[in-house]
């Protein structure tokens, strides 16, 4: 039976004992963070897909809910949900989401990081400190403080699997793109420097990507005149994505083509 109860917290939910064991992300639990829409709605459901129970954390419930019910009539394992702010989360929030993942869940096999603050591209003179430290606290801070609050469950997993969504301007900054490509550059040093620091763990697994243009509403705020048509899709790279969840890379940086 569907919980019904919206009123915030995570759902207490189970796998179905009817999943086919072929499928490569059976009996995994694994959050995705933006996951209402997007890139982050586009993995919940490949990952769903291929037999995960997916904890959906996002900051609008209501699109939260629109993607469990796709998730349950695509027939996948029955979601969680969890409504976060996560520009206005602190440690305590960070502890409570481990928590619950623990208490109601027992287990974390693996986090995708979708969640994505942005700024549309402008001058550095016309950019304030208020929507930099908003991008920093999403883009930067979230993901560090979700793997180390969560880091207790995922070093008991037999195979966790961590993935950061870095951004070309952040790899390869540029003009116009500020405090967005400044706080994606910052994740890609924090990869960097856990990538190390988990070295010796053999059931720690963290890889970045970075995705080239997709057809996103990213893109769509960034690019308003392009067409898109042509664009690989969230969908696109969420298949790779969720592949990348049950395969063997560690410590990888990509840089993601469609092919």
């Amino acid at each position: 039976m569907r919980p019904h109860d919206h009123r915030g917290g995570m759902r207490d939910l189970r796998v179905p004992a009817t999943m086919e064991n072929a499928l490569p992300l059976k009996d995994r639990v694994i959050l995705v963070t933006g996951a209402g829409q997007g890139l982050g709605r586009a993995c919940a459901l490949a990952c769903a897909a291929r037999g995960a129970t997916v904890i959906l954390l996002g900051r609008t419930t209501g699109k939260l809910e629109k993607v469990y019910d796709e998730i349950i009539a695509a027939g996948g394992p029955m979601p969680a949900i969890f409504p976060m702010d996560l520009e206005k989360a602190g440690d305590r929030d960070f502890d409570t989401l481990a928590e619950a993942i623990g208490y109601q869940m027992r287990r974390l096999d693996g986090v995708i990081h979708c969640a994505s603050e942005f700024e549309s591209p402008s001058p550095l003179g016309q950019q304030s400190i208020a929507a930099w430290q908003r991008l920093y606290k999403v883009n930067t801070l979230a993901p560090f403080a979700i793997n180390r609050s969560c880091l207790q469950l995922l070093a008991a997993a037999p195979d966790a699997g961590v993935l950061l969504i870095g951004e070309t301007h952040g790899h390869k900054p540029g003009a116009y793109w500020g405090g967005f490509a400044v706080s994606k550059a910052a994740l890609e040093t924090y990869f960097r420097i856990q990538a190390e620091e988990w070295a010796d763990a053999a059931n720690l697994r963290l890889n970045l990507v970075v995705p080239g243009p997709i057809n996103s509403p990213q893109r769509l705020r960034s690019h308003p005149g392009e067409d898109k048509s042509r664009l690989p899709t969230p969908a696109d790279l969420a298949e790779y994505l969720a592949d990348l969840m049950s395969g063997p890379e560690r410590g990888r940086l990509v840089e993601w083509r469609p092919g």
